[in-house]
């Protein structure tokens, strides 16, 4: 699905659960230089519609142009809110809830009030730059407050690890860095039961 954006066009790879309507709508986005192949972002896709669930797995308008860099924030976080309203008008009355993996993390944190998100899952949220924690992006975590984040980074992750006290959860993938390489079902685990409060009948 094609969505036109201030930022250009993004586009949607939208799957729908047997139920309907579906319980709530999950939309979820990529890192900054990924796509929406990712296997974290993919076993968070099939976990919500085992559940009942409605997933977007947007690519940014950044990316559909072929760009790896996804440039100045409030130009990305205003293409995002148009993308999600436009979702959201496929799946009225059911619960937002929204994430992404890096850079896609931070964009739906930032966003998250300003589109009524339920709740933000954050996979491998990119606290810092490599060996910069002086540069933290902290606020960006917590600015979803009073939303819950679950936070989902690996163990040897070098953009840092947020605290525990910063997120509803923090789940730490042992022996994993930035992109997994194993720990898919520990992800399916972490995010299964927080997507089951969406899900009853």
């Amino acid at each position: 699905m094609r969505i036109e954006t201030s930022a250009g066009p993004a586009e949607a790879d939208i799957a729908r659960p047997a139920r309907k309507p579906p319980a709530f709508l999950l939309v979820l986005t990529h890192g900054s230089g990924g796509g929406t192949d990712a296997k974290d972002l993919l076993v968070v896709r099939d976990s919500a519609l085992e559940l009942g669930g409605a997933v977007a797995l947007v690519t940014q308008p950044y990316r559909v142009a072929g760009r790896r860099a996804p440039g100045k924030a409030d130009v990305q976080d205003a293409a995002w809110v148009e993308t999600t309203a436009l979702l959201r008008k496929k799946f009225r009355g059911v619960p937002l809830i929204q994430g992404g993996r890096s850079n896609g993390a931070r964009v739906a944190c930032r966003t998250a009030r300003t589109v009524g998100a339920r709740g933000v899952l954050a996979l491998s949220f990119p606290l810092h730059p490599p060996g910069k924690p002086e540069k933290s992006r902290r606020e960006e975590l917590l600015e979803p407050r009073p939303i819950e984040v679950v936070v989902i980074n690996g163990a040897r992750d070098p953009f840092g690890i947020p605290d525990p006290a910063d997120a509803a959860e923090v789940h730490i993938i042992p022996g994993q860095a930035h992109s997994y390489r194993s720990g898919f079902e520990e992800i399916a685990a972490t995010a299964t039961p927080w997507l089951e409060r969406w899900s009853a009948p």
